[in-house]
């Protein structure tokens, strides 16, 4: 019973918390920064912490120096992005990610195909009171919401 107790709290208090993630994902500051937190956390089984671990992927695409290498690379993690929320419709955080990839991405990347979607689940979302309302500031901070 002691064990289990403290098994519970260890993982209450690990940073492979939602929050802690998503602060730690919209702190982030250098290129360095960006690949300890794909190191940290691409291993998670939890989408939503996955969805951010893509974004980061998308956005160490320019980094590189040549063309099609940054079109690669953004397109690769794109399309895990988009299976992830396939498999995951429901999970905001993946709908916040990509609305976010989507509305600042370069036109000529061809990213914008949710967009519109995306807005109307996250709308719904914020009228709802739950877990995820901590989210709630981002959305309104980073996207056009």
């Amino acid at each position: 019973m002691v064990s289990l107790l403290l098994f519970i709290i260890t993982l209450s208090f690990t940073p492979s918390n939602i929050i802690g993630v998503v602060e730690e994902f919209h702190n982030l500051n250098s290129r360095k920064a960006e690949r300890t937190f794909i190191k940290n956390y691409q291993e998670s089984v939890d989408p939503s912490i996955l969805g951010y671990v893509l974004a980061i992927e998308m956005k160490q695409s320019e980094y590189s120096y040549n063309p099609l290498k940054k079109f690669k690379t953004f397109d690769e993690a794109k399309k895990r992005l988009n299976g992830l929320i396939e498999r995951n419709p429901n999970d905001i955080h993946l709908r916040y990610i990509r609305l976010v990839l989507q509305e600042k991405s370069p036109k000529f990347l061809g990213y914008k195909d949710f967009i519109e979607q995306d807005k109307g689940f996250l709308i719904k979302k914020l009228e709802i009171v739950d877990d995820s309302d901590f989210l709630d500031i981002y959305i309104y901070n980073y996207t056009s919401l």
